[in-house]
């Protein structure tokens, strides 16, 4: 079964085609027992003594899947509030230092997602916690621009609203996943899959037209901005589900404990969809 996230759907170790746990992975026909022939010398000072056989990889589990995801989180959580704090006010017009660092969250995160993506192998701790960094960066920024225009004083801030409603949302699907057995078919794989590309053909569709004057309103605060925003939120709980349908046939299929990164960059990057289309829901409520 294949996720509409292209981290789970592009890694073999996660679509089903990689074969770990079925005979596929470390059982290589050697010679001496099934153990791989030593090198020269090895074992010369005691002769006839047992070779020692190499350790075997780890599967992963889901606690390692639960920590690289705390690791991501909090490292997007850390630059998203060192960005807050360590810009100036919005409020005063201060607004120089704050732009610089969420355009750089924006287009290293577009960038650095990208290649996390479309890369076939596992994903090094580096490059996770390099695009967990910049949306944390492009979290911060956003989320403080928002803040300034659209939260009410003496109500909760759209803010810690949409942070909530992420957690909720999150703990949710994964209940309903698991309580309810839900089963992802293939039918309903590929109906998300086409539906995703055509929510991105949109997007950027918009936002070439934006660059000259004659944007379709998707990423303005009227109604067409609602539509789009709800819309990627739906993508985003979705992606969720699938992505937590994925990780559990890669904890069937005993990929490496290294692969519980891969699983983290995928549900972090679906965590932060989530997070930034329910703050434009809010912020467009509010406006309104």
């Amino acid at each position: 079964m294949k996720s509409n996230n292209p981290i789970f759907n592009n890694n073999p170790a996660f679509n089903g085609q990689a074969g770990y746990g079925q005979g596929g992975y470390a059982q290589q026909a050697y010679p001496q027992g099934g153990y791989p022939p030593p090198p020269p010398g090895y074992g010369a000072p005691q002769y006839g003594a047992p070779l020692q056989a190499p350790q075997a990889t780890r599967a992963m589990t889901i606690d390692d899947v639960v920590q690289k995801t705390g690791i991501s989180l909090g490292v997007v959580l850390i630059a998203a509030v060192a960005t807050w704090v360590g810009t100036g006010d919005v409020t005063a017009g201060d607004t120089s230092s704050l732009v610089a660092l969420t355009s750089v969250g924006m287009f290293g995160g577009l960038i650095v997602g990208l290649i996390c993506s479309f890369k076939r192998s596992m994903l090094s701790p580096a490059l996770v916690l390099a695009y967990a960094a910049f949306q944390g960066l492009f979290m911060g920024g956003i989320s403080k621009i928002y803040d300034a225009q659209f939260s009410t004083q003496g109500e909760p801030s759209i803010v810690f609203q949409a942070v909530l409603g992420t957690i909720f949302a999150g703990g949710g699907v994964l209940a309903a996943y698991k309580f309810f057995d839900i089963k992802i078919g293939d039918r309903f794989r590929r109906g998300v899959i086409a539906a995703s590309f055509g929510f991105l053909g949109l997007g950027l569709l918009e936002l070439v037209l934006s660059m000259f004057g004659h944007g379709m309103g998707f990423f303005g605060n009227g109604g067409m901005g609602l539509i789009f925003a709800i819309a990627g939120l739906a993508f985003g709980v979705v992606g969720l589900l699938l992505d937590f349908d994925m990780v559990e046939n890669g904890l069937r299929a005993g990929v490496p404990e290294k692969f519980a990164w891969t699983a983290a960059f995928g549900l972090t990057a679906s965590l932060v969809m989530v997070y930034f289309y329910l703050l434009r829901i809010l912020a467009i409520l509010q406006n309104d």
